[in-house]
């Protein structure tokens, strides 16, 4: 299943298909015992789709054979036993994707020459992801973040790693003190300039935040390259090149927890001054308008925040209850992908941080 939403990936995503270009949302559980409905809800949601295909007269057998077997064979690649909060299959003529997503998505199936891509877009903000390099003088690890966890990362040439001789033990040298001189050997010091050249490539092809951990001789050694160093929070650490995921995940969390606080707290004090500028807005109905028209600078979200509407007088959006015929019960992950869309920043806070905000708010460019 996939987890690693890049610009190039999404783009492509989007491209338009032949049609029809099948899009299978339903959701998924983390733990028991609501995940025991999963593979009954997900069977389900694919033979719907599948319904949808047989009664549409502008799909042709032929593709009606070959979307079927996609769909079939993305079943069967579903792992529900890593399940997170929701699932998506994409499916088209000579292709299928699996993402795996961790927020909450309605249960939808959608015929259309495009993939539906809003819930994607919307759970790869909300999880936040992130990059973590771990730097020691014979191994380099590369860590993917995001959504409460970290797994190693094998792309980009990573991990990195060279033979330092039998007898020598780079970690006792880092333990005993005697890491200063281990990184002032050319031979170390060419092997993490390798891994700054590597880390600035996957960076600009996957942009995110980057934590480097790593003995503070080793941090040093990286500042004087500069490229990684100028754009990562460092958390001397050693040992995590070659540890475990929950090592680094631990070495990480209450780093990421106080960044996480102070940016909900600059937020909190944006909107407000935002307010006083008249330049503010709040609530599904105002933010679905406003993001339209591409005016909207910062969207902050709480993080469990979703609602059903449907369209009414025009412009306006009103409640509306689950599964009525005309609801759109994404509507969130709607305004969340048209303000990433129009270059506006998304924040997702903890609930109750908005207070009285009904869940939303935004700055406004004007």
């Amino acid at each position: 299943m996939e987890h690693d939403l890049s610009p190039a990936t999404l783009a492509e995503l989007r491209r338009p298909r032949s049609y029809p270009a099948v899009s299978v949302l339903t959701p998924t559980h983390r733990r028991e015992p609501d995940n025991f409905q999963d593979p009954v809800r997900l069977r389900n949601a694919v033979a719907e789709a599948k319904k949808q295909l047989d009664a549409d007269p502008a799909v042709t057998r032929e593709r009606r054979a070959d979307v079927v077997r996609q769909l079939d064979q993305a079943l069967s690649e579903v792992d529900l036993t890593h399940a997170e909060d929701g699932l998506l299959i994409l499916a088209a003529p000579g292709e299928h994707q699996v993402w795996s997503l961790g927020r909450a998505v309605p249960e939808r199936v959608v015929l259309s020459d495009t993939f539906l891509t809003r819930n994607l877009v919307s759970a790869h903000a909300a999880e936040r992801p992130f990059w973590v390099l771990s730097v020691s003088a014979d191994r380099i690890t590369l860590w993917n973040g995001g959504g409460g966890r970290v797994i190693e990362e094998r792309t980009g040439g990573f991990p990195l790693a060279r033979d330092l001789g039998e007898n020598f033990d780079a970690e006792r040298q880092e333990q005993i003190g005697d890491a200063p001189s281990m990184f002032r050997d050319e031979r170390t010091r060419h092997f993490l300039r390798e891994a700054d050249t590597a880390m600035s490539a996957v960076l600009r092809d996957h942009p995110r935040p980057l934590y480097v951990t790593g003995v503070p001789a080793a941090l040093s050694v990286l500042d004087e390259f500069g490229s990684v160093a100028k754009c990562a929070v460092q958390v001397p650490h050693g040992g995590l090149a070659h540890g475990t995921a929950d090592a680094v995940w631990r070495a990480i969390r209450p780093v990421q927890e106080a960044q996480a606080r102070e940016e909900t707290e600059a937020v909190v004090r944006e909107l407000t001054a935002a307010r006083g500028r008249k330049e503010f807005a709040a609530g599904v109905d105002e933010l679905w308008r406003t993001a339209r028209e591409g005016r909207v600078r910062l969207l902050a979200v709480e993080e469990n925040y979703r609602v059903t509407v449907r369209d009414a007088f025009g412009d306006h959006l009103i409640p509306a209850a689950s599964g009525d015929l005309d609801a759109r019960e994404d509507i969130v992950d709607e305004i969340v992908e048209l303000c990433l869309e129009t270059g506006a920043e998304v924040r997702f806070v903890p609930d109750g941080t908005l207070g009285e905000e009904q869940g939303m708010a935004g700055v406004l460019r004007y």
